[in-house]
């Protein structure tokens, strides 16, 4: 494992962060190296970094960036887009042919994820 998984890592168990002054302790390498790591892996765009006081002096408090999923992935059940998206019918939800259809698909869907 590379130092900068290494420091992923260590980053990613932390919801609230690490402070760039305690990471380099951690990975048990110096203070320049730890910068230079930092700046290798905002260049990549995996982490945000902000200015904090720890202890009493300042630092920056390193969090990993989230993967921001699109929100239409959320319509889909497999290769099928959810039929109320853009729905014209004025149909009651517990009678639409083509909602129940979708809702089986997810289930379906939702086993085979779990099968592989």
């Amino acid at each position: 494992m590379s130092i900068e998984e290494k420091a992923l890592d260590i980053i990613s168990k932390s919801k609230e962060g690490v402070y760039q002054n305690e990471l380099w302790k951690v990975l048990e390498i110096d203070s320049r190296k730890c910068s230079r790591l930092i700046s290798k892996l905002l260049e990549d765009d995996l982490i945000t970094r902000e200015q904090a006081v720890s202890n009493g002096a300042r630092t920056y408090l390193i969090k990993v960036k989230q993967e921001v999923k699109p929100c239409f992935d959320l319509l889909l059940s497999g290769d099928n887009f959810s039929p109320c998206a853009g729905c014209r019918d004025a149909c009651q939800p517990e009678a639409c042919g083509k909602l129940t259809f979708w809702v089986m698909n997810l289930n379906d869907n939702e086993q085979t994820d779990e099968i592989s």
